[in-house]
C-alpha cells in the first residue's frame, strides 16, 4: 500500500509516470469518479508493479554531486584527527568547516593554492613551529589544496544538478512535505504531473511530448472541485467539492494563470523574487560555458569541444525559469516591464545527425534560432552590457516569421492537453521494446556516439 511519504519521494526521483499513477490509484481508490479510476488505469497498467519484468533499465534518480568525503577521510587519517562522525562531507558547510579547522593547523591559508609561492620553507616553518619534515608537510599541504579544489568542483557540480532539475521540474524538488501532504489531491497532481515533466527526450526530428497530458489534466481539476465524470454532471444530489487545494506547493511546479488567480499577490511577488533570483545563477553559469566553449551561435548545432550536456540542461533551466517569470509578471499585471527589458529564450545545442535528419525530410533551421542570433545574450542583460525589451523581440520575430506572443517570446506560453504514452524504454534517447535488451545495449555503448563494442549472439 502507497503511502504519502512515499509519493512525496518521488518528487526526488526520476520514477515512471506509470509508477506514480500505480500509487495515486491506490491512494485515491475510495474517491475516484469511473471516468478518473479509468484515466488512472490506462497509465497504472504499464507500472512496474504489474510488469513482468518488474524492472527498467533507465536510472530512477537524477544524478547528484561527490562531496570530499574520500579526501577528508584521508586527511582525517594524515592529520590524526578525530572523526566526530557528525560531519557530513556531502555538505558544502561541512567541507569549508573542515578546510577551516585543519589549515590552520600547518599555517596554511585559505585559498593560497600556488605550490611554488605559498608554501612555508624550513625556516618559516621552524619559525612558525612545525616540526615537520618537508616531505611530510608538502604531503598535508597538497592535501588541502585538493580538499579546496574538490569544494570548488562539488559547489559548481551541485549548481550544475540543481539547473537540470529546474529544467525539467521547477521547484519541485523544494516543496515541503507539508505543503506537499497538506491535501491529497494537491499531492497527487504533483507528484503525477513532476513524474511526466521528468521524461527523457526522445531521438526524433519531431517535437517532444508535453508533459501536461490528459491525466494531469484530471488530477488538476480535482484540485479546483471540478466534476471529472460527465454524467455527474447532471446529478442534482451532487456535493460540492470543497477548493482546499495548496495552490502554492502547486506554484513551485505548475504556474497556469489559474493556479496562479489562486495566490495571493504576496505570494506571487514572493514566487517573482524567487525566479528572478533563479534566472541571475543560470545566466552566470550560461556566460561562464558560452565563454569556455566554441558554440556556433548561428546554426546552434553542437561540434567537438562544446560541452553539450551542460549547455543544454542549463539552457533549459533558463527558459524554465523563463517561463514562470513571464507567468508570474502577467499575473501580477507587471507585463508594462517588458517594455524595459525582456529577456530571451536560450537555445539548446543540436546534435549534427538530428539537424541532418530533419533537413532530409523537408525541414528547416527553426526560425527560432534567427531570433537567439539578433537578440542580446541574456547574460548580457543581467551584467547591464545590453538591452533588450519587448519593441526589439517583436521586431526580430516579426522578420524571422513568427507570433512573438504564441511563440512565447513576449508571452506567456500556452498549452494544450496531451494524449497518454506509455513511457517508452530508451537509450541514448532511442526507443527499446524489451528492458533486458536496452541493459544490453547500453552496457555495449550503443547509440552513444562512442565506439560501441559489436554484439555477437552467436558468441553468447
Amino acid at each position: 500500500m502507497a503511502t504519502i511519504e512515499q509519493l512525496y519521494q518521488t518528487l526526488s526521483e526520476r520514477r515512471r509516470p506509470e509508477d506514480v499513477a500505480q500509487m495515486i490509484l491506490a491512494l485515491t481508490a475510495d474517491s475516484l469518479t469511473t471516468k478518473e479510476r479509468l484515466l488512472l488505469e490506462k497509465a497504472a497498467k504499464g507500472s512496474l508493479a504489474k510488469n513482468v519484468s518488474g524492472y527498467t533499465s533507465m536510472l530512477q534518480e537524477f544524478a547528484e554531486a561527490k562531496g570530499a568525503g574520500k579526501q577528508i577521510t584521508k586527511a582525517i587519517e594524515i592529520f590524526k584527527l578525530d572523526d566526530n562522525g557528525k560531519s557530513d562531507y556531502n555538505n558544502q558547510k561541512d567541507i569549508a568547516d573542515f578546510i577551516n579547522f585543519v589549515s590552520p593547523l600547518i599555517h596554511k591559508t585559505v585559498g593560497e593554492n600556488d605550490f611554488i609561492n605559498d608554501r612555508l620553507n624550513k625556516s618559516q616553518r621552524k619559525e612558525s613551529g612545525l616540526d615537520l619534515s618537508k616531505r611530510n608537510y608538502n604531503k598535508k599541504w597538497r592535501l588541502l589544496t585538493r580538499i579546496e579544489k574538490k569544494l570548488l568542483k562539488f559547489i559548481r557540480e551541485r549548481k550544475k544538478n540543481e539547473f537540470q532539475k529546474i529544467a525539467k521540474h521547477a521547484l519541485a524538488h523544494r516543496i515541503g512535505f507539508e505543503d506537499f501532504s497538506s491535501d491529497l489531491n494537491t499531492a497527487c497532481f504533483i507528484a503525477y504531473y513532476n513524474a511526466r515533466c521528468n521524461l527523457r527526450s526522445v531521438f526524433t526530428n519531431q517535437s517532444q511530448a508535453r508533459p501536461f497530458d490528459e491525466i494531469s489534466d484530471m488530477l488538476l481539476k480535482r484540485c479546483t472541485g471540478q466534476e471529472s465524470n460527465f454524467l455527474d454532471v447532471f446529478r442534482k444530489d451532487k456535493a460540492v467539492k470543497p477548493n482546499t487545494a495548496n495552490w502554492w506547493a502547486i506554484s513551485h511546479i505548475y504556474t497556469s494563470q489559474l493556479v496562479l488567480s489562486n495566490l495571493t499577490d504576496e505570494q506571487k511577488g514572493t514566487l517573482l523574487g524567487l525566479w528572478t533570483t533563479v534566472l541571475q545563477d543560470i545566466a552566470e553559469l550560461l556566460d561562464e560555458v558560452w565563454r569556455g566553449s566554441n558554440i556556433n551561435r548561428e546554426t546552434m548545432v553542437v561540434r567537438r569541444g562544446n560541452d553539450s550536456t551542460t549547455w543544454n540542461n542549463t539552457a533549459g533551466a533558463w527558459n524554465k525559469a523563463r517561463d514562470n517569470w513571464m507567468n508570474l509578471i502577467y499575473s501580477l499585471g507587471l507585463d508594462y516591464i517588458l517594455e524595459e527589458i525582456c529577456f530571451g529564450k536560450v537555445l539548446r545545442l543540436m546534435a549534427a545527425d538530428v539537424v541532418a535528419w530533419h533537413f532530409s525530410t523537408g525541414g528547416k533551421l527553426d526560425p527560432n534560432t534567427e531570433v537567439w542570433n539578433k537578440i542580446p545574450l541574456p547574460w548580457e542583460v543581467f551584467q547591464n552590457k545590453a538591452q533588450c525589451n519587448k519593441e526589439l523581440v517583436v521586431q526580430y520575430c516579426e522578420q524571422a516569421g513568427i507570433d512573438p506572443e504564441k511563440s512565447g517570446w513576449i508571452a506567456p506560453r500556452v498549452h494544450g492537453v496531451a494524449e497518454f504514452r506509455p513511457t517508452p524504454e530508451l537509450v541514448h534517447g532511442v526507443a527499446v521494446a524489451n528492458p533486458f535488451l536496452a541493459t544490453v545495449l547500453k552496457r555495449h555503448k550503443y547509440y552513444s556516439g562512442k565506439n560501441a563494442k559489436p554484439l555477437y549472439p552467436e558468441k553468447n
